[in-house]
């Protein structure tokens, strides 16, 4: 069995592709992507199939850090995601970025809590995209994991920190409702979250984790509450 140790290594081949370039990811900074390989969840709309189900990877922390060396003064920032990127002990990782002077920004399903606050009391990112898989009803008949209760812990600890970060969460509309989306959005503001609530829609690549099709039926945007400000993506 691997350990964070391990994992943390700066030769661990743990990340599964590397995207050089993205001015979508990160708002407002030119960036490339780090995709971590695993995942403790298995969504159903999930397209990164081969990267949830992967063991290993194809570059270790160093291949990453040498390619970034070229990147000084072209890229401002660095997405880590994955998979699920805070399954691994990244604060070594993070403060070799930090060092060549990049900004960094975590997209996490927010399940390994000791990991992310230690990033963010280490200073070592600037930015979070939380995804809010479902409402706590569905959430395991949508993430195939029993951890609303480790995502719950990590949204309050956000929500109370001056991290800049954004809620967000992927619909499929035969999966989510506009009853689901009106709940998440309920929650997020009883908790004090005061952002813009971002919904991704499905992207229909072809290949999913379920074997999804775009859906039949169109969401109803008129159903959403006025909540939260909702930005779609």
């Amino acid at each position: 069995m691997s350990t964070d140790k391990e994992n943390s290594s700066l030769s661990a081949k743990v990340i599964y592709d590397l995207t050089s370039f993205t001015h979508l990811d990160y708002p407002d900074h030119l960036s490339c992507i780090v995709w971590f390989s695993g995942c403790n969840m298995r969504c159903d709309y999930c397209y990164n199939k081969d990267i949830v189900f992967a063991k290993d990877g194809k570059y270790s922390y160093n291949d990453i850090l040498d390619f970034l060396k070229t990147r000084v003064n072209l890229l401002e920032a660095v997405v880590i995601s994955g998979g699920e990127a805070s399954s691994y002990e990244l604060a070594p990782f993070c403060s070799k970025i930090k060092e060549l002077g990049f900004k960094i920004k975590l997209d996490t399903n927010g399940t390994n809590f000791v990991h992310i606050k230690e990033l963010i009391e280490l200073n070592l990112l600037d930015y979070v995209a939380l995804d809010y898989k479902a409402p706590v009803a569905k959430f395991t008949q949508i993430t195939h994991s029993n951890k609303f209760d480790e995502f719950s812990k990590t949204l309050d600890y956000l929500i109370k920190s001056n991290i800049k970060f954004e809620a967000r969460t992927t619909l499929h509309a035969e999966l989510l409702d506009a009853n689901d989306i009106n709940t998440i959005m309920a929650d997020l503001q009883e908790r004090g979250y005061k952002s813009p609530f971002y919904i991704q829609e499905f992207l229909d690549t072809g290949v999913n984790i379920a074997g999804l099709s775009a859906p039949k039926s169109k969401f109803d945007r008129t159903l959403l509450h006025d909540t939260l400000e909702v930005i779609f993506r």
